[in-house]
């Protein structure tokens, strides 16, 4: 049954018409129509006229009665993340956004990842968009001069990692000349477009390599950490609650000690008596069982995986329609090795997808490591969650739907359902299982790192109970991570650069987790049997909020 429109709704769709106005990749990333060929203007002026929208949207809300208990629910995730919204924006935050992972840096070259190919139409989009870049990256610079003038430049780890990609974008050959040339063989009439868009586009990028080097490097602070103050307020931006943050740092380190132990168990399973987890990997990966080589017969495998966990989670754990049973696993167009998911568009056309970006020369993969990770992107991970949100038009406005994802929540879940498939069966391989308790080692370990270095804290004292510095977390991220050291490296720097994302993963399953048991310790004092199933629907049918709203809606 489709519920009416109420005027917190009617809010709520306004706001996201506006916003994809306002910013026009948005809108793309959404499935928006009509925005495509456009680009968003990130000078502090685009900041500003975002700010304004917001501060008109908390107005309205404030003028409007709640008619039911779905508009409860959307009243205080707008108020809570419009409000944050605003709070970052006043502080200046959105003037100093560079790092190696999420910054207007990246964002202007992987929206294109999202763009349809298929058309005429379509490419001439891209054309399009290709063409305003320059002018979006002439806003971003003097948004990073502005952040300058409050004091708020990036540490100069990140601005070295800048340049390194920045420079690769602006060579001859690079991400935009390769899509030039695919435009042009799909339409030959776009070809001259094309290819001066994508020059035009590399030279924007070579422009940005030079500020960086040039003026923001010279006072860019040394200092990686941001600090109590200002890391609260990006904690509470992933999460859509305030933790304490020292008890969590506590909390995330007898985590990792408990996850450590689980490990060296599951490796004397697999390699004997007195078996190290080092022992254990090097045994499994001399076993062809847990290989697959070549890049083509790793995308099967990620199809497969995936096509039978959606099958038979469908029929027990979960109700998946058949509208969003399609999750399409995808070799990505770019080489840095992270694994991603895009949702689905709104109208459905466009499928979600699970992005697998292989570094040069890597031929063979390890299922081992990996088959968590297709549950954790795929089903019952992320697309599960984003998909169920995105159908739901029957309930849920658009900015609940589309607009509103708090990583606490996504990220959160999708480790809760790394878990769930172990406690389904479906990690019985103990092969498998040391893989999702690698992953699960690497979260905990986040937090520790994350918190640790930002506030400055002491470290564990199997790590010498002295503050964090540099070289410490290095050599911490090094033993508690099972990757290749350039992947490690990444990693690291990302943290350093996007204080209170990574542990929000760790932090957001904790409090699933909570919600879950209270909610099965609920049931079995009214001497009912908990319905696990029941539990998830009525989860996954909220959207994405923030964990303070998801505490109190399912509480209710």
């Amino acid at each position: 049954m489709t519920r009416e429109l109420t005027a917190i709704d009617k809010i709520g769709e306004e706001y996201v018409q506006k916003l994809a106005a306002l910013f026009p990749e948005f809108a793309t990333a959404v499935g928006i129509p009509g925005y495509d060929g456009l680009m968003g203007d990130y000078s502090p002026a685009g900041h500003d006229a975002g700010a304004a929208l917001t501060r008109e949207t908390l107005r309205k809300l404030d003028e409007v009665d709640i008619q039911d208990d779905i508009d409860k629910v959307t009243l205080a995730s707008m108020k809570e993340r419009l409000g944050l919204e605003l709070e970052l924006h006043d502080a200046g935050e959105g003037l100093a956004s560079l790092n190696v992972i999420a910054s207007p840096l990246q964002n202007m070259r992987q929206i294109f990842d999202m763009m349809p190919q298929e058309t005429p139409e379509q490419w001439a989009n891209i054309a399009s968009r290709l063409s305003k870049l320059p002018k979006a990256m002439d806003g971003y610079l003097e948004s990073l001069k502005a952040g300058v003038a409050l004091g708020l430049a990036p540490a100069i780890r990140q601005v070295d990692e800048g340049i390194k990609q920045a420079t690769e974008l602006a060579e001859p050959g690079s991400f935009f000349d390769k899509l030039a040339d695919k435009g042009a063989k799909a339409d030959p009439t776009l070809a001259d477009q094309l290819h001066n868009a994508a020059a035009g586009a590399r030279a924007a990028y070579e422009k940005l390599s030079v500020y960086l080097a040039d003026e923001l490097r010279p006072v860019a602070p040394v200092k990686d950490g941001v600090g109590k103050e200002r890391y609260a307020r990006f904690s509470r931006e992933f999460l859509g609650t305030e933790v304490d943050l020292e008890e969590t740092y506590e909390w995330g380190v007898k985590e990792l000690r408990r996850i450590i132990a689980e490990q060296e168990k599951v490796a004397q399973q697999i390699a004997g008596p007195g078996a190290t987890v080092e022992d254990a990997v090097k045994k499994i990966e001399a076993d062809e069982n847990y290989v697959i080589h070549g890049i083509e017969n790793l995308q099967k495998w990620m199809q497969e995986t995936s096509n039978q966990a959606v099958a038979e989670l469908g029929e027990t754990q979960f109700d998946i329609p058949d509208a969003i049973r399609n999750l399409e696993c995808m070799i990505a167009p770019t080489q840095d090795g992270g694994i991603y998911y895009t949702p689905p568009s709104d109208d459905l056309s466009r499928p979600g997808r699970m992005w697998w970006s292989i570094p040069p020369g890597v031929e063979d993969f390890n299922t081992w490591r990996e088959r968590t990770t297709v549950y954790h992107e795929g089903v019952p991970g992320h697309h599960l969650q984003c998909a169920t949100a995105v159908m739901n038009k029957d309930q849920l406005n658009s900015w609940r739907r589309l607009a509103c994802f708090v990583s606490g929540h996504g990220e959160g879940w999708a480790l809760y359902a790394e878990k769930l498939m172990d406690e389904l069966g479906y990690l019985s391989d103990a092969a498998d299982k040391l893989g999702m308790l690698d992953g699960q080692r690497m979260r905990a370990a986040r937090v520790v790192f994350d918190i640790g270095m930002h506030l400055g804290l002491n470290a564990p004292e199997e790590w010498g109970g002295q503050p964090w510095d540099a070289d410490t977390a290095w050599e911490f991220l090094k033993a508690n991570m099972n990757m290749d050291e350039e992947r490690v490296r990444f990693e690291y720097n990302r943290y350093l650069g996007w204080p209170g994302q990574a542990p929000a993963y760790k932090i957001g399953q904790r409090v699933w987790e909570q919600i879950r048991d209270e909610a099965r310790a609920a049931a079995e004092a009214r001497g009912e049997t908990f319905d696990i199933k029941k539990f998830h629907r009525d989860a996954l049918a909220l959207g994405s909020v923030p964990l303070d709203v998801l505490k109190t809606a399912l509480s209710e």
